[in-house]
């Protein structure tokens, strides 16, 4: 805000300043180098919503080794409390701490069995005492037995930070089915139509397509990369299929309205249905639904915030005027 001197998050709960006295940069640093100091109410110079370093370290350390059983004298060890643990995985992952690492490790143990690896070593290799109690478990998790796992799969999902707030992501072993801001208010109903379209369960995981996502959001948010090239998979309606790829057609750093688009699918009176359509979208900047307008230029609405969609689209004014 210019008469302050002080810039904040587009969410920020300070009262909100007259429009004039406002100035919007697409990075944290541009605003700095301008001469304004960071908000102390919502504090831009820290991750949007993301993980305390606590948690991120846990997180690290489950992906380096899945196998790895972390007891609760361990979390001590790391400075973290249990209880602390169970609340925040369950609030953030909807499973406690010692579950997430359960589903880590049958995941990665899915996977093994499904390339080839010996059953016995698996078990093992995983930390279950028992062919019995890995089979229960593996049944629990996945709805099929380890037999069965070379002939089938899971969706693998993934959390991606972003300089606008954290995402999930989530891929099946042919490209990615879901990305999404974690604080989606349909984030739920869109994870239930996933595993309804595909017919699988989820669970935390990652392969080739999460580890290429996260690369290539964190490129996008840089400006060095305006086309995405991650497979991906959308399953819909007809109407709703048609829609999402149109709006992989808009250009970066361009917009099309609600109106353009029914036109251009040959249904110009259906601009209510393509609008239904656009907020259906399950793969976020990807499938760039945020370039959808409303006709007379307003923003209109955007699942993952109005502020966030502004931001998308400042972000890629502003690199595409420097490519």
């Amino acid at each position: 805000m210019k008469t302050t001197g002080i810039f904040c998050r587009p969410s920020c709960p300070a009262r909100k300043p007259l429009e004039e006295n406002v100035e919007y940069y697409t990075a944290v640093k541009e605003a700095l180098f301008a001469g304004f100091r960071p908000c102390k109410r919502c504090h831009p110079l820290e991750s949007v919503g993301g993980l305390p370093e606590w948690a991120a370290s846990l997180l690290r350390h489950i992906e380096q080794d899945p196998s790895v059983r972390i007891k609760d004298r361990d979390l001590r060890t790391f400075g973290v409390e249990p209880a602390t643990a169970r609340r925040f995985f369950t609030k953030h992952f909807k499973m406690t701490f010692q579950a997430y690492c359960r589903s880590q490790r049958l995941g990665r143990a899915f996977d093994e069995i499904k390339s080839g690896d010996p059953l016995d070593d698996v078990i093992l290799g995983h930390g279950f005492e028992s062919h019995s109690g890995f089979r229960e478990a593996f049944f629990r998790q996945f709805g099929t037995s380890p037999g069965k796992a070379t002939g089938e799969d899971y969706i693998r999902v993934a959390w991606i930070e972003t300089p606008l707030g954290p995402m999930i992501t989530a891929a099946t072993e042919n490209g990615i089915c879901l990305l999404e801001f974690t604080d989606r208010r349909m984030l739920e109903a869109q994870v239930k139509t996933v595993a309804s379209k595909f017919k699988l369960t989820f669970s935390p995981g990652e392969n080739e397509f999460i580890r290429q996502v996260r690369e290539e959001i964190g490129l996008y948010f840089s400006g060095s990369l305006i086309r995405f090239s991650v497979p991906i998979e959308f399953p819909g309606t007809e109407f709703q299929v048609k829609v999402w790829k149109s709006l992989l057609e808009i250009p970066y750093g361009e917009t099309r309205s609600y109106e353009d688009i029914a036109k251009r699918l040959g249904t110009p009176k259906a601009v209510r249905a393509v609008g239904h359509a656009n907020g259906l979208n399950r793969i976020g900047i990807i499938i760039p639904c945020h370039r959808v307008v409303n006709k007379n230029g307003e923003l209109g609405g955007y699942g993952g915030g109005l502020w966030r969609k502004k931001q998308l689209l400042e972000i890629e004014r502003l690199h595409r005027r420097s490519n």
